[in-house]
């Protein structure tokens, strides 16, 4: 597995010497776009508008747009420079409990591994924040860009998720067609908090699978062999039009509610589910 940064993660004056992996890997089928009568992959260059010529690597700077076709160029070394010497560093800036982050801030997560003369300070934080069930709240930059990060333990591991900053978010108030804050009928919402009480379950990760890309691999099977593509149509659920109506027959879709799983109940497997995610 390739490292993709190297620092320190520090809180206070204690260091813990790290490196960075990503913890997820791109499974995704890729197509590339083809010339439909050659069957030749679509290329694409890197051409001035000016001159209508291709420009090299080297004769290319980023720049920053303040008027329309005004711009300020950057160099690459001068972008360098503007990085600041805590680059290098996962700095922690408070400690809080997992459950205060909204999930919205949550961009990606990766794992963080001792260096070698690290691994006594690595471990006293892994067991810290495992004893306080805390969460690390840092500033980290990756590859020039700087992020919100979270530094947790997964199953005993150090891991950091890079966050949005609050000002990356979009206002609310921007979204279109929101429903007033009315009151909902009484009998409706009994029945959707059942609903979602007989739904409710641990969190099981492998049981989740990723369909279209099942059927996207059957398809292309089935070309590499010269078949015709076969493809199957859902059977759509009916038009239910009363929510009322709708909520009662979800209901008895579902089995019975068990009776001799009554110490099962929601709360204590949520619970669960959260110390197992948490670490702790």
């Amino acid at each position: 597995m390739q490292a993709i940064w190297k620092g320190a993660v520090s809180f206070g004056l204690v260091h813990v010497p790290v490196k960075m992996y990503a913890s997820t890997e791109d499974k995704d089928i890729t197509l590339r776009m083809l010339h439909r009568e050659y069957k030749e992959p679509i290329q694409y260059k890197r051409t001035c508008p000016k001159c209508e010529e291709e420009v090299p690597w080297s004769d290319i700077v980023k720049g920053y747009e303040y008027k329309e076709g005004q711009y300020v160029t950057f160099e690459h070394q001068e972008l360098e420079d503007l990085v600041s010497e805590t680059s290098r560093e996962i700095r922690i800036i408070d400690f809080v409990d997992w459950s205060e982050i909204d999930p919205i801030y949550f961009q990606r997560t990766y794992y963080l591994s001792p260096e070698e003369t690290g691994q006594h300070a690595y471990k006293l934080l892994v067991n810290a924040l495992e004893a306080t069930q805390k969460i690390g709240v840092a500033h980290v930059t990756i590859r020039q860009k700087s992020s919100l990060a979270a530094v947790r333990v997964i199953d005993g591991v150090l891991s950091l998720v890079t966050m949005f900053y609050a000002e990356e978010l979009r206002d609310k108030s921007q979204i279109p067609n929101l429903p007033d804050k009315e009151k909902v009928d009484r009998r409706e919402l009994d029945m959707a908090k059942m609903l979602i009480e007989r739904l409710t379950g641990n969190f099981e990760p492998e049981k989740y699978r990723d369909e279209y890309k099942a059927r996207l691999r059957g398809a292309i099977e089935d070309k590499m062999e010269g078949k015709e593509v076969q493809t199957t149509t859902e059977e759509s659920t009916a038009n239910v039009l009363d929510l009322m109506d709708a909520l009662q027959a979800s209901l008895k879709q579902l089995k019975p509610f068990d009776e001799t799983d009554k110490d099962s109940k929601p709360s204590k497997r949520r619970a669960a589910s959260r110390t197992k995610r948490t670490g702790a």
